[in-house]
């Protein structure tokens, strides 16, 4: 990722970080809304997802710049997430779904290049996922 998306993003991490719990929340929330069976998906107790989630987030902010360092932590996690019923067609739900979740908690701090930043990063880490997951389904 080019160093500029990579500030961006981290800049716009910053302003969101205060109201972290709240948008993590917000994120399920919408998930939820627009992908109801995606529930089934995930625990019944939300809190550790949402720690995880949050965590996972911070790492792809802190290096943003270089994601390729994280591919084997993400294949694993697609991997992973097979396991969870995860499917392909999940990840642009969940990428569109934080997208606009980041969009409402940054408000006018939001622009057109940072979308298309965050979503630059979202669908490389995606993409990463999905190299493990596919790769978890060729072993099964």
């Amino acid at each position: 990722m080019e160093t500029t998306s990579a500030a961006r993003i981290q800049a716009s991490f910053r302003v969101l970080a205060p109201h972290a719990v709240e948008l993590v929340d917000a994120f399920y929330a919408r998930l939820f809304e627009a992908a109801p069976p995606a529930r089934a998906l995930f625990p019944a107790d939300m809190a550790s997802q949402k720690r995880h989630l949050l965590a996972a987030l911070a790492l792809v902010v802190r290096e943003a710049e270089q994601l390729e360092q994280l591919a084997p932590a993400l294949r694993e996690m697609g991997a992973r997430h097979v396991s969870y019923g995860a499917r392909p067609e999940h990840y642009p739900l969940v990428r569109d779904t934080l997208l606009a979740t980041l969009a409402a908690f940054a408000g006018a701090h939001w622009t057109a290049q940072l979308a298309a930043d965050w979503r630059g990063a979202l669908d490389r880490v995606a993409a990463l996922m999905l190299e493990g997951a596919q790769r978890a389904e060729n072993a099964a």
